[in-house]
């Protein structure tokens, strides 16, 4: 996964590291803090009132969009792939294909099918933007889902276990978001990724002196 991840940011380029998150998941004129393009938040995703709260963006990974397409590519490809089967299926019991040609095919949308459920596990867990709220008391993620749309997830800042407190190191190419609760978690670069607030930031995740 670590090779993937460069390997999408070279694809990336700097210049599309450098555009502003509104170019990403944002339409002109709206507000960053909203999605586009996904299914409006549950109540379990956000904690009442935070609705019409502002929250500042502290940070932020530009090539998340870049990781959003190759998403919805690999579940097209996938859906190809599984697609072509009853066709197989369909000569193999004419006489039209062989049977290694038929299990050939079905090995091949196998890999497929685990490579789509392994790649979105980690997908859905990269963090594209983080937000905190102007009380600082809640801590707003920005992720894929498993469709590569953007979705945005609530965490009370009480429940989010601090870095200084984490086993992982910041040099590490990913470090974990945790709850207290172990209800959930994620993964974000801070080696690749932007603080924007750091004042922010740090008020929720500790002072850690290696941070970029």
């Amino acid at each position: 996964m670590a090779a993937l991840l460069r390997a999408m940011l070279r694809l990336a380029g700097p210049a599309a590291w450098r555009r502003p998150v509104c170019g990403l998941w944002c339409r002109p004129g709206q507000d960053p803090g909203r999605r586009v393009g996904s299914r409006t938040p549950t109540l379990k995703e956000k904690p009442a009132g935070t609705e019409t709260e502002k929250f500042q963006m502290v940070y932020r990974f530009d090539a998340i969009r870049a990781f959003g397409y190759l998403s919805q590519l690999k579940v097209a490809q996938t859906a190809l792939t599984l697609l072509a089967l009853p066709p197989g299926f369909y000569w193999y019991s004419h006489g039209l294909v062989t049977l290694g040609s038929l299990c050939f095919a079905g090995g091949i949308a196998g890999f497929a099918l685990a490579m789509l459920c392994w790649m979105s596990h980690f997908f859905r867990r990269l963090v594209g933007i983080l937000y905190v709220n102007e009380a600082g008391t809640v801590l707003r993620v920005a992720h894929l889902t498993f469709w590569g749309r953007r979705q945005d997830t609530d965490w009370p800042v009480a429940d989010v276990m601090p870095m200084t407190e984490s086993a992982d190191r910041p040099q590490e190419l990913f470090v974990r978001l945790q709850q207290y609760s172990g209800k959930q978690s994620f993964y974000l670069t801070l080696r690749y990724g932007r603080i924007l607030d750091r004042e922010r930031f740090t008020q929720v995740f500790g002072m850690l002196d290696t941070l970029k």
